[in-house]
């Protein structure tokens, strides 16, 4: 049977499809040999009516590509490939189909090479900027190994950040440069008096020592840099005794050099027995020694000393003295207790002295076992005060936890917690009362007027 159509406005009829984009609805009817109902309708919005089931027409070819088999064969015949959304509408010969809309396949060919020059645009003149990583570090004929050194340790003083970023290279200069135990002596010299005048670089020189004690080496090897480091202090050892009851200046010099042997000893690496690094025996030694000399005489820049190198290095030294069952660090604070009682020292120095025994006491400020809140108490835990809230007196002055006013202003705001628990608003945030923070009548009057006058002068 002839498959036909009929519909309003102007049809087209193709193997039994017609489509209608006319003005009207565009109905038409197709009848199909060897179907069922020998009939389709087909609306002119796209939409199969097929024995009384609804079928959606896709609104667009799928994304997908071919089979890569079917496609590969097309190509070769020199044919288009068609999609899956082809095989969908030709399926059958005997139902209702779509003319399918065939695609074309491009294969585009660059004709770019690796290999081309690089390209420049007309009038383009290209300076020669070396590439840093790239240049040949070579030593300048009018500078001296003092002068280098100078400026490198002035650059880790005003930045001590750039340390990891510019001891390699500083170190490869060296090692290029230092050849004779000469000039190794004269770097260890430099390094020692830098790090003995300037205060800030006192940390930053205990680092670079250590790091040039296992990196720095010259040819022949003679001695190497740790050994010339440990003999330089040695030498300002030996002056301890005469140098804690010289004049200002003397015992100031001193002071410096005490310090910066606590860096060293914090800081500096040596192979232990078996080869893993730990810290230097010899300096631990030696600082119980200037400990006992500084506090032989209780000067008041004397004792601030001991106290700063006991806040510096009293943990590390009472764990490694207790490790080898001395008592040393009792001793030390018996002493400094007995100059608190029997020394002329000012009241801030034995104020001082208090605290640093106070702050042996609970183990140099160290918790091991964080205590629960329920059981933290400002005996107990150093740290009680650290996240707790601030509270202003009347005259906008903070009140710190010794004044009575804190204790009574953060038990009300506890109460106040207790009072609300469990209540939240939607978002969960905890829902409190604004009632009590409402304006009376006058403060709002007063307010009003201001926003008035506010607005006023910004028109």
């Amino acid at each position: 049977p002839d498959g036909r159509a009929q519909g309003h406005g102007d049809g087209a009829q193709e193997n039994g499809l017609c489509a209608g984009p006319g003005p009207g609805p565009g109905l038409g009817l197709a009848a199909g040999a060897g179907t069922a109902n020998g009939a389709a309708i087909v609306q002119g919005n796209g939409v199969h009516v097929k024995s009384g089931i609804q079928q959606q027409e896709p609104l667009r070819q799928p994304r997908s590509s071919p089979p890569a088999a079917e496609y590969s064969d097309s190509i070769s015949r020199g044919q288009t490939a068609l999609g899956p959304h082809d095989q969908y509408l030709s399926h059958s010969t005997n139902t209702a189909m779509v003319k399918p809309q065939r695609m074309e396949v491009f294969t585009i060919q660059s004709k770019l090479s690796a290999s081309a020059p690089e390209f420049y645009p007309p009038g383009f003149v290209a300076k020669a900027v070396p590439d840093e990583a790239l240049v040949d570090f070579e030593i300048p004929a009018d500078l001296t190994l003092a002068d280098y050194l100078h400026d490198f340790l002035s650059l880790l003083t005003s930045h001590p950040g750039s340390f990891e970023l510019e001891i390699v290279q500083f170190t490869e200069m060296m090692n290029g440069w230092v050849n004779t135990d000469e000039a190794l002596q004269e770097v260890v010299e430099i390094i020692y008096q830098q790090a003995t005048t300037v205060p800030n670089f006192t940390y930053t020189g205990a680092r670079l020592c250590n790091y040039l004690s296992q990196n720095l080496t010259i040819n022949p090897r003679n001695s190497n840099f740790r050994q010339l480091l440990l003999q330089r202090c040695q030498t300002e050892y030996a002056k301890r005794d005469e140098a804690v009851k010289g004049d200002e200046k003397t015992r100031k010099k001193f002071h410096s050099f005490v310090l910066f042997l606590g860096e060293l000893y914090l800081n500096l690496e040596v192979k232990g027995p078996n080869g893993a690094p730990t810290r230097a025996d010899i300096l631990q030694t030696g600082l119980r020694e200037l400990l006992n000399s500084l506090l032989s005489q209780p000067m008041d820049d004397n004792l601030i000393c001991a106290v700063k190198l006991l806040k510096l290095t009293g943990s590390v030294l009472e764990d490694a003295w207790k490790g080898q069952g001395k008592s040393d660090m009792d001793e030390i604070i018996q002493r400094i207790e007995n100059v608190v009682l029997d020394s002329n020292c000012s009241r801030d120095v034995k104020q001082m002295l208090l605290k640093l025994v106070e702050l042996r006491s609970s183990n140099w400020g160290r918790v091991h076992t964080a205590a629960t809140y329920n059981e933290a108490t400002p005996e107990n835990d150093p740290n009680y005060y650290m996240n707790e809230p601030v509270f202003y007196s009347a005259e906008g002055i903070p009140l710190t936890p010794a004044d009575p006013d804190y204790l009574e202003k953060y038990q009300e705001m506890i109460d106040r917690e207790e009072l609300f628990q469990g209540y939240s608003d939607e978002d969960g945030d905890a829902y409190l009362d604004d009632s009590e923070n409402e304006m009376d009548p006058e403060m709002e009057e007063a307010f009003e007027k201001f926003c008035a006058e506010t607005e006023k002068k910004r028109n």
